[in-house]
């Protein structure tokens, strides 16, 4: 059986921006409330990180601060994916280098490629790091999916180990379980399919919503994986009308806004994203107010 990066909740953490660049002071305090509130692992630079509107001198010193911030006590996985191969091994090659515990990989998007490119894309990438990789599987931001079969072929590589899954599609989650069994863990990409996905064989989930809540939903996993399913379901259940909320408006655009609120200062998105519409911040609000 191949190394397990994490089991349990790791959280896809947004990046806090001044208007000059990175607020390093408060991805400090982030980290921290992080790794007090008992999550399992930190991913930087995702999607809910806004990696798509950092340059890379951000991306490689956001990197290299979480690490030496958390300083190994989770692991720090680096989303460093993209559509261009030779740049996505260079990020890589140096997230390694500053100590990262794991890569996260996106598929390739607006190019995209075949199933056979994608398994090419990772497969050179996998040769030029030793460090575990997370495959990322969203085809509703990139355009494509992972199928199955290509799942299998790509869990061959043996620092290929994982597989965060937001395509929404059950059944093809059923499918990976099936053909890869334990050479690929499955993470849920999606806050509402959390359950759903851990009942398929999966080890737990990379979070939007655990950037406010990172205690409940690490505890609503191992609640299942411990055997409490009753507890894990009603907790999944309560959560799904602030998780709706939180994805009212293109993510990350929501939960900064409600990191915000509970009282960080991670700035507004960077353009092309804009500020959550009054409306929104209300549903939240309330949703806020009434939880638990």
């Amino acid at each position: 059986m191949k190394k397990v990066l994490f089991k349990g909740c790791g959280t896809a953490l947004v990046t806090p921006f001044t208007n000059d660049g990175i607020n390093f002071e408060e991805l400090r305090k982030l980290i921290e409330f992080q790794i007090l509130e008992g999550i399992d692992s930190l991913i930087i630079c995702g999607t809910t990180g806004e990696s798509s509107t950092m340059s890379l001198e951000e991306k490689k010193a956001v990197i290299e601060f979480s690490v030496k911030i958390a300083n190994g006590r989770v692991p720090i996985i680096a989303g460093t994916g993209g559509n261009n191969t030779a740049d996505v091994i260079n990020l890589s090659k140096y997230a390694e280098s500053v100590g990262a515990d794991g890569l996260l990989l996106v598929t390739p998007y607006y190019n995209k490629t075949t199933q056979k490119g994608l398994i090419a894309h990772f497969s050179e990438i996998a040769k030029n790091v030793s460090i575990p990789i997370i495959l990322y599987n969203v085809p509703s931001r990139t355009g494509i999916n992972i199928e199955p079969e290509t799942c299998l072929e790509l869990s061959k590589i043996s620092n290929i180990v994982g597989i965060k899954e937001a395509s929404g599609n059950i059944s093809q989650v059923s499918k990976i379980t099936n053909l890869c069994k334990d050479n690929l863990a499955i993470y849920s990409g999606n806050d509402d399919q959390i359950m759903p996905i851990l009942s398929l064989g999966g080890l737990g989930v990379i979070s939007v919503l655990s950037n406010i809540y990172p205690k409940y939903v690490h505890n609503l996993v191992m609640d299942y994986l411990t055997g409490n399913w009753q507890k894990a379901t009603a907790s999944q259940i309560y959560a799904i009308p602030l998780i709706g909320a939180l994805f009212s408006e293109v993510n990350p655009i929501p939960i900064k806004y409600a990191v915000n609120k509970i009282g960080f200062n991670c700035g507004v998105p960077r353009l092309p994203l804009i500020e959550l519409s009054d409306k929104n911040k209300e549903k939240i609000d309330l949703l806020m107010k009434n939880w638990l």
